[in-house]
Formats: structure tokens, C-alpha cells, sequence
């Protein structure tokens, strides 16, 4: 059986750690190798996870990037076959939830599967309906060769509860060591280029959403219009993000027209405020100053990183 490892990244879980670690330990299936990268947290979240079974590793706030962290923990497990990953916020649905994503792995053609996101108890009609829409009731396997059907949604994954093979992810290059986000998105890209497949398992579930504040919108969107512009080849090589916007906010009208009409308002802003950032983002961050920058984004920390403005416009 081939050995598993779990990386968790955090910093403060908060109250909702003590019930994510007793869903971990409810598993029928349990991680060989047990990993938490904490970016220096100031609550219980370290010594809960120890008392837990994890192996724990620090490193300063100002360390931590989406796709350097990540690698980082894969070198660092380096006996694991398959490698998890969950977030501090992806609560595991239920005892099998760890089983069936790795049971994606008995196909000897992926190389990467996730799972399905399930809005939190109490989430709002906005947040969860971006679940719903994302994340559908059924299982799917991807290849390169669907490109044409699926579009920029061929490469989707998340990596808030996503696991990969080792040798895929090794052939594919690794995970981005500098990137604002979309790590996941980066290495599923390069891992179809090589010949894997991409396994969506709708039975291996989590609790995952977020109830967005405006400002915040904007920022994610920022942030994603910088990974395009920073990995174009991954646009000319499975399309351009538009038609799924457009699919996106019609489902999203017929959603909120059934189930909270009142919300349709707050959605119209939200999708200006997307298109605003995500525009600025990939078309205008070059130009900007870093304080900018820094301010738009959602994630901060990466423009004080000197690798944020040396990449060239052509990189991959």
C-alpha cells in the first residue's frame, strides 16, 4: 500500500481546530506522515496539532507562499507516495472522506484528484452557491484531451482538500515556489501536459466556504488576474477564463432569484467588483507601484517578496 502524507499549512485555525482534528482522527483511513507548516500562529493551533500526531514545522509569516510552502512539505516527506493536502478552514465531512480521495489513485493514469467543497452550516446563499456551482454532485476524470469541452475548467483543483502523486507531481515540475495563488491550478496544468489526468471525486467530501466581504472580492480577483498574467501559457493552452465567468453569474442569478432574491443587489456589486479586480490584476500590476500592489492583493505578504516583481511577462 502506498505510504500517504498529509501537509497542512496554517497560521491561527481558531475554534473551529479542536473539531478539524477530531474529523482527522475519525478517518478509516489515516496519513502515514502527519505534517503542519504554521506560519509562526500566536493561538493553541501548534500544540493542538502535537498532541494530535503531527509533525510540526515554523516558519515566519512573512515566509509563507502558496506553492513554496507546499513544495516545501512535499521534499520534506519524501517517503510519501501520495500526498494530501487540506487547509485549517476544510473540515472533513464525514469518516470516509480520506479514503475515497485516495481511491482515485487506484487508477495508475491520475495524477492528481480533489475532492468536493460543501458550503459551511450557516454559509451565506452567495458563498454557497460558488460551492455548488464548483464543486457538482458528480465524479469526473480529466485529461488534456477535454480541453476542448471543458475549457480553463480542465485544469481546476483545489488544493483546500486535493492529494497528488508523487511522481506526477515530480515530472510536472513541482508546485510554483513563488506564486500569489492558484498553485494547484499551476502544477494540475503542467501534470495534463505530461499525460495525467485530473480525478474530481464528488463522494470524498469537505466543508469549505467563504462568506466574502466586498473589499475582499476585489482582492481575490486581483490576485487571480496576476497568476494569469504571470502564466500565460496556461490561458493558450486550455482558454481564456470568460465563458466560465459568464456561466458562473447566470447560475448564480437563477440561484439567488429561488433562494434569496434579496441578494441580488449585493451579487451584481460583487461581480463588478471581480471584473474590476481581476481586470487591474492581469492587465495593469506590472505598471503599479508595489504599495499598490500590496494593498489590492489578498495575499500581502507575496509583494514583499523580491521574486514578485522579476518575473518576466513571458514566464512559465
Amino acid at each position: 500500500m502506498s505510504k500517504v502524507g498529509l501537509i497542512v499549512p496554517t497560521l491561527n485555525a481558531g475554534k473551529m481546530w479542536p473539531e478539524w482534528l477530531r474529523a482527522l482522527a475519525g478517518q478509516s483511513r489515516k496519513p502515514d506522515y502527519l505534517l503542519l507548516i504554521d506560519s509562526s500562529s500566536s493561538d493553541a493551533t501548534v500544540e493542538l496539532a502535537r498532541a494530535a500526531g503531527f509533525e510540526v514545522k515554523i516558519i515566519a509569516r512573512q515566509e509563507f507562499n502558496h506553492g513554496g510552502t507546499r513544495q516545501f512539505g512535499v521534499d520534506y516527506l519524501a517517503d510519501a507516495e501520495i500526498l494530501l493536502f487540506l487547509t485549517q478552514d476544510a473540515l472533513l465531512a464525514d469518516p470516509e472522506a480520506l479514503a475515497n480521495l485516495l481511491a482515485a489513485f487506484e487508477n495508475p493514469e491520475v495524477g492528481a484528484a480533489y475532492g468536493r467543497q460543501l458550503p459551511h452550516v450557516g454559509a451565506g446563499p452567495i458563498g454557497a452557491h460558488a460551492r455548488l456551482f464548483n464543486y457538482p454532485e458528480h465524479s469526473q476524470l480529466r485529461g488534456l484531451a477535454d480541453r476542448d469541452r471543458f475549457g480553463i475548467k480542465t485544469v481546476f483543483i483545489s488544493n483546500s482538500f486535493a492529494g497528488y502523486r508523487r511522481s506526477a507531481l515530480v515530472q510536472a515540475g513541482g508546485f510554483p515556489r513563488h506564486t500569489v495563488m492558484n498553485e494547484d491550478t499551476f502544477a494540475a496544468g503542467k501534470m495534463l501536459l505530461c499525460g495525467w489526468k485530473i480525478k474530481y471525486c464528488a463522494d470524498a467530501r469537505v466543508f469549505h466556504s467563504h462568506d466574502y466581504g466586498f473589499a475582499d472580492e476585489f482582492r481575490r480577483y486581483f490576485d487571480i488576474g496576476v497568476f494569469h498574467n504571470r502564466v500565460p501559457w496556461l490561458q493558450r493552452t486550455f482558454g481564456g477564463a470568460a465563458g466560465e465567468g459568464k456561466r458562473f453569474v447566470v447560475s448564480e442569478i437563477r440561484y439567488l432569484l429561488r433562494h434569496a432574491p434579496a441578494m441580488l443587489p449585493s451579487a451584481f456589486v460583487r461581480t463588478l467588483l471581480k471584473w474590476s479586480g481581476y481586470k487591474i490584476g492581469r492587465s495593469c500590476h506590472r505598471r503599479l507601484p508595489a504599495g499598490l500592489n500590496r494593498y489590492f492583493s489578498l495575499h500581502r505578504a507575496y509583494w514583499s517578496s523580491p521574486f514578485a516583481s522579476s518575473i518576466p511577462p513571458e514566464a512559465d
